[in-house]
């Protein structure tokens, strides 16, 4: 008996001491975590300049119409309402995570995908319907801020469809996995970053461009 009773103890010494060794999955996690917030600080910068931009071309015009005759206020605040619902549907993805449920993992990102791919299309419908009428960005310095500011912000939510793409398949075929994860927790931060860039264009760019 005092044989066991001795391997047992040793086991039980060996998994406390093992309990006390950093995890490799979590110290890659905080430096992939740490790695994307800088990353989101240098587009934060990014955007902090083109708002600047913005903010001393808006009255720019070159003769032509201003922001008041060219913005729609209705269509510009339906694109913040999907994107935001977006934001939400994304989050309960996360959720979904935590619990190890991949299928609803998958319908929530994908309720995302369709929200995130209407407003990409809102968005071009307006650019195009802009240019057809003759204001596209090479007529003044307002509409040339005004471009570059939006179509950015647009051109991140396409990678972010294309990204969201990936983690669905990704998710779809390995699972919650401590990679897919993590993968996942990073595009969140991502998402919803650009769900508050785009309050930001919504409230200085459309909302105090039509008052």
């Amino acid at each position: 008996m005092s044989k066991p009773l001795t391997i047992h103890h040793q086991d039980t010494l060996e998994a406390h001491a093992d309990t006390r060794l950093p995890d490799p999955h979590q110290d890659v996690f905080s430096k992939t975590t740490l790695g994307f917030w800088i990353y989101l600080m240098t587009d934060c910068l990014l955007f902090a300049t083109l708002f600047c931009t913005y903010a001393v071309l808006h009255n720019n015009t070159f003769g032509g119409p201003s922001s008041r005759q060219l913005f729609d206020l209705p269509t510009a605040f339906a694109e913040t309402m999907i994107l935001l619902v977006s934001s939400v549907t994304c989050g309960f993805g996360m959720l979904s995570a935590l619990k190890n449920e991949k299928n609803k993992i998958i319908a929530w990102l994908a309720a995302s995908f369709l929200l995130g791919a209407a407003f990409v299309a809102i968005e071009l419908t307006e650019f195009t319907h802009l240019v057809q009428e003759g204001h596209s960005w090479s007529v003044s310095a307002f509409l040339s801020s005004f471009f570059t500011l939006v179509g950015t912000h647009g051109l991140h939510v396409s990678v972010g469809l294309l990204w969201m793409a990936v983690l669905m398949a990704q998710i779809f075929w390995f699972g919650v996995t401590v990679f897919t994860f993590r993968r996942l927790i990073v595009f969140s931060m991502f998402w919803h970053f650009l769900d508050l860039v785009w309050i930001f264009i919504f409230t200085f760019v459309y909302l105090m461009g039509v008052i």
